[in-house]
């Protein structure tokens, strides 16, 4: 009789946990540098390779970070957005170019409406975005005003999540 009973525990059990799994939201990926400082970085900018580009940048305003590449179809998707946000002047924008090349993230940025960033880092082994936690492209860090991660969204921007997350986030923490 118990020859038939764990077998059929070990079933139930990974039914249950395989059911868990299935309600989680795969976009709400945690990260382990939500309340953290940002890590430690110092890359060469996209354009100005001479001038670097470090976590020192995030000090003193409410910023985005956001990682994106040549090669990924859905930065192209939210890459309109991140346009409108720059014009609106919304919040300050940094890029982290994620293992690509120079000549191609610069073609790109002029092929799709050109460029949003204030300064973009350079990250052509993808070392930086480890540090980051980085596992796909686009994702975005939310940063505060002392260089803490705040929020990480993973998958393109787009104009419901800014209203419904981010924009409350950043005017929150802009009040602080």
């Amino acid at each position: 009789m118990a020859r038939f009973l764990i077998p059929l525990a070990l079933f139930i059990a990974l039914a249950i946990f395989l059911g868990i799994g299935l309600t989680r939201d795969p976009k709400l990926v945690p990260s382990p540098l939500i309340d953290k400082p940002s890590p430690a970085f110092e890359l060469s900018r996209l354009y100005e390779p001479e001038q670097k580009f470090s976590e020192k940048e995030f000090l003193g305003k409410v910023s985005i970070f956001n990682v994106w590449a040549s090669w990924c179809a859905a930065c192209r998707q939210e890459h309109p957005f991140l346009m409108t946000l720059a014009k609106e002047n919304a919040v300050t924008i940094y890029g982290l170019n994620y293992k690509d090349t120079r000549e191609d993230a610069k073609r790109w940025l002029m092929q799709y409406g050109g460029n949003p960033y204030k300064a973009i880092a350079y990250d052509d082994t993808g070392r930086a975005g480890m540090d980051w936690g980085v596992y796909g492209v686009p994702e975005t860090f939310l940063i505060d005003k002392k260089g803490i991660v705040r929020y990480k969204h993973v998958g393109p921007l787009h104009p419901q999540v800014w209203q419904e997350q981010i924009l409350p986030f950043i005017q929150k923490l802009r009040a602080e």
